[in-house]
Formats: C-alpha cells, sequence, structure tokens
C-alpha cells in the first residue's frame, strides 16, 4: 500500500487578489475533474451570496494530491484552505490559520500587499507559520512586480521586528529566505524565474508552486 503525506495549507490574501481562481487552477490540474465534467469558475465560492458579490465569505476546504511528491515517492495531499479575503470575515481567517502547517501569502502584482494582506500575514508570524509569497495575476497589463515584491519583503520585516517574538522573528526570515512564486492563477502557470511586467510566467503549469 502507497504511502500518503499531507500537509495543510491556507491560501490568504486581500479581497480580489485571485485565490479561489488559482485553486480553481489546481483542481483543474490536479486530475479532481472528470474530464467530461462542466469546469464552474470560483467552484470554491458555492454559496450564493458569494457567486453573486464575486467573493468568498466562509473558508472552505479541498484537497490536491500531488503523486510521487512526498518524501521517499510517498503521494502528497495538499489539504488547501480557501480563505475571505474581505476584512469583514476576518474570523474566518483566523479560524482557518488554527488548522494549517503553513500560508500561501497571494498578492495581486500590481495592488501590492493591502490591509488585509498585512492582517493576515501578521497573523500567520504570531503563530509561527511558514510564509510562501505568491505574487499573482503577473500578466496584468499594469502590474509592477519588483516593487510588489519589495513591498511584500518590507511587510515581512515590518511585522517581525513589530511582533518582537522571536518564533515569529524566526518565521518572517524563513520566508524572506525562499523564492517568490510568480503566478497568474487564470493562465494556471507559476514559476520562480520573475517574468516581465505583464507576461505569463515561464512556468507550463502550477507544478513549481
Amino acid at each position: 500500500m502507497a504511502l500518503t503525506e499531507f500537509r495543510n495549507v491556507a491560501i490568504v490574501a486581500h479581497v480580489d487578489h485571485g485565490k479561489t481562481t488559482l485553486v480553481d487552477a489546481m483542481l483543474r490540474q490536479s486530475g479532481a475533474f472528470d474530464e467530461r465534467a462542466e469546469l464552474v469558475d470560483r467552484v470554491m465560492d458555492s454559496g450564493d451570496l458569494e457567486r453573486e458579490k464575486g467573493i468568498t465569505i466562509l473558508a472552505k476546504n479541498t484537497s490536491v494530491r500531488r503523486h510521487g511528491a512526498g518524501s521517499g515517492g510517498a503521494d502528497l495531499v495538499f489539504n488547501i484552505i480557501d480563505t475571505p479575503g474581505h476584512a469583514d470575515f476576518g474570523g474566518e481567517v483566523e479560524r482557518g490559520l488554527n488548522m494549517v502547517d503553513g500560508v500561501v501569502l497571494l498578492i495581486d502584482s500590481s495592488e501590492g500587499p493591502l490591509p488585509q494582506t498585512r492582517f493576515v500575514l501578521r497573523k500567520a508570524l504570531a503563530a509561527s507559520l511558514p510564509v510562501i509569497i505568491v505574487v499573482n495575476k503577473t500578466d496584468r497589463p499594469d502590474a509592477r512586480i519588483d516593487e510588489v515584491v519589495e513591498e511584500a519583503q518590507d511587510l515581512l520585516i515590518d511585522l517581525a521586528s513589530d511582533l518582537e517574538d522571536p518564533a515569529a522573528q524566526a518565521a518572517a526570515e524563513h520566508a524572506l529566505e525562499l523564492p517568490v512564486v510568480f503566478a497568474s492563477g487564470r493562465a494556471g502557470k507559476a514559476s520562480t524565474t520573475q517574468p516581465a511586467n505583464g507576461q505569463e510566467p515561464e512556468g507550463e503549469n502550477l507544478d513549481e508552486l
């Protein structure tokens, strides 16, 4: 019987920075949908109000399996929590962070870190969770990727010094040592190589993420 490893991961971001679209692409590429299934955009936003408003209100969980990606060739299952991006639903984000091993912090390539980005990153660092920064929507025509990466790293340093907790500071330092991932959830592509502003990442899929 093949071994399976599990990782619990929350995807967090300010509202409309592309979390749910990115999860859509993950599910499609993982084979979660039958080939004949009708693909629905923002499949995780299943509530009527969520679909009407185009925002995530309740945190939801799904799983993505990566065959042979774990230690010793074991399958690796990511339990992914898609969290709300609106500050009014911060309680849902906090609840999600209590259940995960790490955080994917998604930041829009044009808008950069915004208030909810700061809120969720502070909570993640206070919980000593490892953080991966993903600059999303690199193919936006108004992308400013260099500046957004710098703003995200400055935010990490600022929050770490503000918290004054050695564990939080260590989590921030670890995040700074990791490569930034550049993504386009709409295109279903990710890479650790920075693309030019307005261009899709060079990856063929989301494997690098």
